[in-house]
């Protein structure tokens, strides 16, 4: 596996498993609880880092099937907000965001990669996040985010992702195989399906991403509303571990870092 380097934190091969805490700056989110007002960014971000985050990753646009939209004014204007809260903070900063413009915005900050749920499907956007030097996390995406149903179509999504990258000039980067209900085609046994078969990401040859926290597919299973899903969250990421998850991207960092490091005192005995 060749490894990502975000802000001299290394991602996959040999490093410990890296936690990743969403700031979540829209209250259009599926989860409503984890929406963070702008002048509460700063105070969330650090109580992360000092739960065992290793980073934040700050979206300004709910990605959730069905949720409001809103322009890229709006997004733009939420997380330029957010970002001058922790400029200057010394912390870790991904940003998730799949418009070229609101990137451009972002680069005024001080960020460290670039989350894109459409995996490159840009061309614009991939050549910006070159010319910045920035790391990357890339979804399984063919044309719109998470289009691809079933681990077949997620491994060809994968490979046009990693072919996207090749061509762009991009060589430090994590992928996501895309858990969730992106699309109408998509169902909760397809994302089943890809965590059942989470070790086969590692086929691609670059650190995987585990997002998987408080969505629908746990919430089926369990019959819960996404505040009442920790439990389900934990027992999934548990096993994403164990099957090779590089990094967990999650809305709850002290409880995720505990899973985490029982997982690797049980398993890799760090």
């Amino acid at each position: 596996m060749r490894p990502c380097i975000i802000n001299k934190l290394t991602i996959g091969a040999d490093a410990p498993v890296r936690v990743m805490g969403v700031i979540n700056c829209s209250p259009e989110s599926f989860y409503t609880d984890s929406f963070i007002p702008t002048n509460e960014i700063h105070k969330k971000a650090v109580e992360m880092i000092e739960a065992g985050a290793d980073m934040v990753d700050l979206g300004a646009r709910s990605t959730a099937p069905y949720a409001q939209a809103i322009s890229g004014t709006q997004e733009a204007e939420r997380i330029d907000a957010a970002l001058k809260e922790l400029d200057g903070s010394g912390i870790t900063v991904s940003v998730d965001t799949m418009s070229p413009w609101v990137l451009e915005v972002c680069l005024k900050h001080e960020i460290h990669a670039a989350n894109d749920i459409a995996g490159f499907a840009s061309a614009a956007y991939a050549k910006r996040v070159a010319e910045a030097g920035l790391p990357a996390i890339l979804m399984a995406t063919d044309y719109q985010p998470g289009d691809a149903t079933g681990l077949e179509a997620t491994h060809k999504a994968l490979e046009t992702v990693v072919k996207r990258c090749a061509d762009a000039g991009v060589d430090n980067y994590v992928l996501d195989p895309a858990v969730g209900l992106w699309t109408p085609s998509r169902s909760v046994e397809d994302d089943w399906e890809l965590c059942r078969n989470f070790e086969t990401f590692a086929k691609h040859g670059r650190p995987v991403l585990a997002a998987i926290s408080r969505k629908s597919f746990i919430g089926d299973v369990v019959k819960k509303e996404p505040v009442e899903r920790l439990a389900g969250s934990l027992a999934v990421t548990m096993e994403l571990l164990r099957k090779g998850a590089s990094m967990v991207r999650t809305h709850d960092v002290p409880q995720t870092v505990d899973t985490v490091r029982v997982f690797e005192h049980l398993v890799k005995k760090r």
